[in-house]
């Protein structure tokens, strides 16, 4: 086959900002995002918003490992507390800045991660999917028994507000332009990055390792890499939600915590940075909605997931277009 073949389009990466319709739609998108807390008024959806943002960062990083890298993980929820609990210990343990506090935890998040990622990422398929369990599951135990540092179970409690100079981020409406302010910036640099060299080397590696190497692309380190970027968006949603709850506990961090991420993912779709945002929006605002069902709420949501994963297969962000075209064909010219 000639290497000048031309892609199949399903092969192309569907968010790229490099076309003036996808800055567009960046744009309309943080619009959207801006004016979203004004028709709530505030409380409790606004909150719920909060979280939205938060878990779309972290679906982003996994996405980024996972849909277009193809390295699955099970461990971001233990990048996510130590972010928390990095940034928590340091600002009432050591009076350290949060934003300063912030900024080491991430950087020391991710240079953890690429220590770990080059014995972990020689992993394929479940041995890979086993050993990133391992690593959460070790932080989580860590979170529990260092007790002088992390309060154990009982939590960590008094983490300050952030704040620039006298303005503090203590009210709902406050903390999401706070997190979504950061989610943005994420959103942004990971588009620039999957229409960048790096985002077709990743993949490159996704669709075959082998050829990848064949063509020149160093795998291994970048396989690494992606997985350290990964752990630092994780480190910073973790950051924004301590600074934002003022209070964590290990129960926010477990093993459950990294499979609805990787639910996110793949009902948002993988390899679709909006894809995350979407998985976070649904998977964040379903178990609010379904609350009113009381006990079987779980029965509902299990349903839900089944169905999506049986008709919309490609994740939302592929799969609603494919639906529509599927009930309402586009009639073709024979002329």
């Amino acid at each position: 086959m000639s290497p000048h073949r031309k892609l199949k389009p399903d092969s192309l990466n569907p968010d790229t900002p490099s076309s003036p319709q996808e800055k567009l739609k960046f744009l309309v998108f943080s619009l959207a995002v801006l004016a979203a807390p004004w028709p709530l008024a505030g409380g409790y959806l606004t909150n719920v918003l909060i979280f939205v943002g938060i878990n779309s960062m972290l679906a982003l990083g996994l996405n980024l490992l996972l849909g277009y890298a193809g390295q699955i993980s099970l461990g971001q929820a233990a990048f996510f507390g130590l972010g928390a609990y990095g940034s928590g210990v340091l600002t009432t343990r050591f009076a350290m800045n949060p934003w300063l506090a912030m900024a080491v935890v991430a950087v020391s998040v991710a240079a953890f991660a690429f220590a770990v990622g080059f014995p972990v990422l020689r992993l394929k398929g479940h041995y890979l999917a086993m050993a990133t369990l391992g690593v959460g599951v070790i932080a989580h135990i860590a979170f529990n028994e260092t007790v002088d540092l992390t309060g154990g179970p009982s939590g960590l409690s008094g983490i300050p507000n952030l704040a620039v100079g006298s303005f503090q981020f203590d009210s709902d409406l406050k903390n999401y332009y706070l997190v979504w302010g950061f989610a943005l910036v994420a959103v942004l640099l990971s588009l620039n990055l999957v229409d960048s060299r790096v985002g077709r080397a990743l993949r490159a590696i996704h669709d075959s390792e082998v050829a990848a190497r064949v063509m020149g692309v160093n795998a291994r380190l970048l396989k690494v890499q992606v997985f350290a970027l990964s752990a630092l968006l994780s480190a910073l949603a973790g950051s924004l939600y301590c600074h934002v709850m003022t209070f964590i506990s290990p129960t926010s961090f477990s093993f459950h915590v990294s499979i609805e991420l990787l639910t996110m993912v793949v009902i948002g779709g993988l390899g679709s940075v909006y894809g995350s945002i979407l998985g976070a929006l649904l998977l964040t605002l379903l178990p609010e909605m379904l609350r009113a069902f009381q006990d079987f709420d779980i029965v509902f949501y299990g349903l839900l997931l089944i169905s999506m994963t049986i008709y919309l297969p490609g994740g939302l962000v592929r799969g609603i277009p494919a639906l529509f075209r599927r009930l309402w064909p586009v009639r073709r010219s024979h002329a």
